[in-house]
């Protein structure tokens, strides 16, 4: 794989930049927003002070279905995915040596009503995307994410991810362990 130098930006809109200019993104740019159940997508940009993680997953990764919840255990199962979703820091364990901390978290589906979701949502394949910010004091010292989704999902068999870092550009899948260990982290790594 090739790796890309980035040079030293500021501001996440620049982060954003990043991963639009990543050369194995180009292919995936031109083609339209995949909605496969079982997979998740995490974009890590880490720049500055922050690590920023977006993640775009369809609704029934996190919930079991695809649409507004209609009875009270579905209010509830969103309900229960949601607070898990906001304690971040509990699925994303950032690299100790980056000393960060959870920040702002930004949760956008359509069908929970929640923040302002892509207008562009296909109807009855809903999504739940969301951005994950940490706020470090050595946030290029991070070279791995402890990423806890398959222990708190049941639906999620695969993560493709997308890093932008200090280090380089670098692609990454991790797919759900088997057995007992499926609900252990799985390490995201990066860096040479």
């Amino acid at each position: 794989m090739k790796h890309t130098r980035l040079r030293r930006t500021t501001g996440l809109a620049m982060a954003a930049a990043l991963f639009a200019a990543a050369p194995f993104l180009s292919a995936q740019a031109q083609q339209q927003h995949a909605h496969v159940h079982g997979q998740l997508k995490l974009d890590v940009a880490v720049d500055g002070p922050t690590v920023v993680i977006d993640m775009e997953s369809p609704l029934d990764n996190i919930v079991g279905f695809e649409r507004a919840p209609k009875t009270d255990a579905e209010k509830k199962a969103v309900e229960d995915a949601v607070a898990v979703l906001r304690a971040a820091d509990k699925l994303f364990v950032v690299d100790p040596a980056a000393n960060c901390k959870l920040g702002p978290v930004d949760l956008r589906s359509g069908a929970l009503g929640l923040g302002n979701p892509d207008p562009a949502e296909p109807v009855g394949h809903a999504d739940l995307d969301a951005t994950f910010s940490f706020n470090c004091t050595n946030a290029s010292a991070a070279k791995f994410i402890d990423v806890n989704l398959f222990g708190a999902f049941k639906g999620l068999r695969q993560i493709d991810s997308q890093i932008a870092s200090a280090q380089g550009q670098f692609k990454r899948q991790l797919k759900r362990p088997a057995g007992a260990q499926a609900s252990q982290p799985v390490r995201l790594s990066w860096g040479k």
